[in-house]
């Protein structure tokens, strides 16, 4: 098998995924995996599409990170997972969606408008 690549985006976060049979090895930015997420929490969100489809031993994963925060780069590369493994085998494509993984998440944030020191918030009005 060679190697399968797919994209995953959330917020300002990008994932570049790179899948390659193997014995589960996730790296992200050459570093492993505990060591980019240090959060369990995170650790988890990451391997949900491994564990639904029960193959976390099975690839090897290479994963380059650009941009966002670090709960929109775990979800950004949960995304970019799902689709190298439907990409593998399409048939896989219904259980991940019905987990709702295969869902690119187009919420980011408001632009700030002009006149307004936030996106939504207005300066104080004064009558006089």
């Amino acid at each position: 098998m060679e190697k399968i690549n797919a994209l995953g985006r959330r917020k300002a976060a990008v994932a570049r995924v790179y899948l390659t049979e193997g014995t589960g090895k996730i790296t992200i930015d050459k570093r492993s995996l505990d060591e980019y997420f240090p959060s369990s929490i995170l650790q988890y969100v990451v391997k949900q599409p491994l564990k639904a489809l029960d193959c976390e031993e099975k690839y090897d994963i290479y994963a380059h990170l650009d941009g966002g925060g670090y709960k929109g780069q775990a979800e950004a590369l949960r995304l970019a997972i799902s689709r190298a493994l439907v990409k593998i085998n399409p048939e896989d494509k219904a259980a991940l969606r019905a987990e709702g993984f295969m869902t690119r998440d187009p919420r980011s944030v408001e632009r700030k408008k002009p006149g307004q020191p936030k996106a939504r918030k207005r300066f104080q009005f004064s009558k006089r």
